[in-house]
């Protein structure tokens, strides 16, 4: 039986990075109610120990990491609604490789903007910002309604919550919110979409360079066996 919800039927990525999300939540929760935060400081992004031990992994595994119940339902409904038919109209490897790639430019973007903080960063945000932008570009006027009341386009959705979070990364925003990885992974997301154009172009620029070599190749051969068959002709007939 195919499972039906916002974004229509629940695709097999979308599935699994709910469920991924949602366990590894459950663990951060029992390991508060031991009084521990090793989890949060192992798997977290902390700049601090990026840059000075090298704790690399961490871009990846703080986006499976959140902060309250709220902050994981929203982040997975966002998900749901909007990386559902994104994966059917990608497929899967490409929609996994551009969740996955968003979510950890967002958090380089963190880590750029203050290499030796301690604070601990946190959530999926950075990718699913990424996602609802790439459902903009590739939607563009699709309806959502804001808050479930006022009906809006996407593009337009996208365009405010951009400006937001753009706002809120230079203003400093609400304590304890990344913005600026909501803002990266927009930014990360915009460049990865444009760049499959640039990468297109790059190509057919490439293949009309390479034509046109051979043009010019094939026209000096050609030229070469014209002179030698006049040359040929302007001596006359052989006589044995």
């Amino acid at each position: 039986m195919r499972t039906y919800f916002f974004g229509g039927p629940v695709t097999r990525t979308v599935k699994t990075l709910i469920i991924v999300n949602v366990a590894v939540y459950l663990l951060q929760e029992l390991a508060r109610l031991l009084g521990s935060q090793a989890l949060d400081l192992a798997l977290g992004l902390v700049p601090l120990h990026v840059t000075r031990d090298a704790h690399v992994w961490q871009f990846a595994t703080y986006m499976f990491l959140h902060g309250g119940v709220f902050h994981l339902f929203f982040n997975m409904l966002t998900l749901y609604m909007f990386g559902n038919e994104l994966e059917r109209y990608w497929g899967t490897r490409r929609f996994l490789s551009y969740y996955m790639v968003t979510g950890i430019g967002a958090g380089v973007c963190s880590w750029l903007v203050a290499p030796h903080s301690f604070a601990i960063v946190i959530g999926a945000s950075g990718a699913v910002y990424g996602i609802l932008l790439a459902y903009g570009v590739t939607y563009p006027n699709r309806v959502v309604y804001l808050n479930f009341l006022f009906p809006v386009k996407v593009k337009w959705l996208v365009l405010i919550m951009g400006v937001m979070a753009f706002l809120s990364s230079i203003r400093g925003g609400d304590p304890g919110v990344a913005h600026i990885a909501h803002l990266g992974g927009m930014v990360v997301g915009y460049l990865l979409l444009k760049g499959r154009n640039w990468r297109d172009r790059y190509r057919e620029f490439n293949e009309q360079r390479r034509r046109e070599q051979l043009k010019r190749q094939f026209e000096v051969y050609y030229g070469d066996v014209r002179r030698k068959v006049d040359r040929e002709n302007k001596k006359g007939p052989t006589i044995h």
